[in-house]
């Protein structure tokens, strides 16, 4: 099947476990997983239910009035955790900002993770404790980064790589041009990991681009890998070939994760005034988490106990996330001008001082200024 509507032409992606759970065989990428375990499979399976929730308690709570809005990566989790877990701690992450699960696999704490939505922080995590850079808003903007941080990596001596994620959109960008260029012009270890979830905001990717948005990479110099983004396997297979690559002086590599966005954009988003219903309906077939149930399910992996235990996973982190997130007070007024700079300088100095004399005058005016 190949729909034109939104440039889905699954005949040239690498897949290991097809939509009914059967494991496929791939002489390309069947090596780059001979370790991984049935035990691993699971956690696999519970990183994706864990963030599933995750996204649905977020999303509730922004509902409820408790966080300004939130992006939703219902349908995206097999992309994020199959090529977040094929990361090394000293590898380092540039987002966007619907990596949650990646956010939740690099380990950031759950309330972190909220902490800018909620309004009380510029920036939700200390990126060097976790390997992970805040997320970025402006639309691929994190891919110069990573380039950079790569560049510098390589000039150090280290096998450490970065990683870029951005979606289909961002690719129509001027950033992700020039982070190719660069990246390609000096073999820099990164990989661009683009989850193309067929909707930038509500334009389908086959208005943005005629061909595979893998080939666009292929114009620049750098080689790519075209996954289905819902195969959890695949993903970690394909991040661990450019990783290796990255590692061993291979350079860039683009992968593109065919997947789709169940969800909206954000919570200010309603799909439904853009994408069609039947569209929708397909893609649930493909879902990410459903398949992977599947597979460990013809394996004798699917008992009771493991269902029974997940949700256990799936709600704690639920509840420590709300509890968190509305237990987060709020920040002192003078706090906005703390870690704008990593070392004080006097303009911030001078716009903190004039800052504290206007809130002062409150109190002396009894509330007028």
């Amino acid at each position: 099947m190949s729909d034109s509507f939104t440039g889905y032409t699954p005949a040239n992606l690498l897949q290991l476990v097809s939509p009914d759970g059967a494991r496929v065989a791939s002489d390309t990428a069947d090596p780059w997983l001979e370790d991984v375990s049935a035990a691993d499979l699971v956690g696999l399976y519970q990183d994706m239910v864990v963030v599933r929730r995750i996204d649905t308690e977020a999303t509730a709570l922004q509902r409820q009035g408790e966080l300004g809005l939130w992006p939703p990566l219902l349908g995206q989790e097999a992309a994020q955790v199959g090529s977040a877990r094929a990361l090394r701690p000293d590898d380092f992450v540039f987002t966007s900002y619907r990596e949650n699960a990646v956010a939740w696999c690099r380990g950031v704490s759950l309330t972190d993770i909220v902490r800018v939505w909620r309004g009380n922080a510029q920036s939700g995590w200390d990126p060097y404790s976790v390997g992970m850079a805040a997320p970025a808003i402006i639309i691929g903007a994190q891919t110069l980064h990573a380039t950079g941080w790569a560049l510098g990596a390589k000039f150090d001596g280290t096998d450490s790589v970065a990683v870029a994620y951005f979606g289909d959109g961002a690719t129509s960008e001027g950033d992700v041009s020039e982070a190719l260029v660069f990246a390609a012009s000096f073999q820099a270890p990164v990989v661009f990991f683009c989850q193309n979830n067929q909707w930038a905001i509500s334009e389908p990717v086959g208005l943005q681009s005629r061909a595979n948005l893998v080939d666009r990479a292929l114009g620049f110099g750098i080689p790519g890998i075209r996954v289905d983004g819902n195969d959890v396997l695949a993903v970690l297979a394909a991040t661990r070939i450019a990783l290796d690559r990255a590692r061993t002086g291979g350079g860039p590599t683009f992968i593109e994760a065919v997947t789709y966005r169940m969800g909206p954009h954000t919570t200010a988003d309603d799909p439904t005034r853009y994408r069609p219903a039947a569209e929708l309906e397909e893609w649930k077939a493909k879902d990410p988490i459903l398949r992977v149930e599947r597979l460990l399910d013809w394996g004798g992996l699917l008992t009771a106990e493991l269902v029974a235990q997940t949700t256990g996973l799936a709600d704690a982190a639920a509840a420590e996330l709300r509890a968190g997130c509305i237990g987060l007070a709020d920040p002192e007024p003078l706090t906005v001008f703390d870690h704008v700079f990593a070392t004080p300088n006097a303009t911030l100095d001078r716009q903190r001082t004039e800052y504290a004399h206007y809130l002062a005058s409150f109190e002396t005016t009894g509330g007028n200024a």
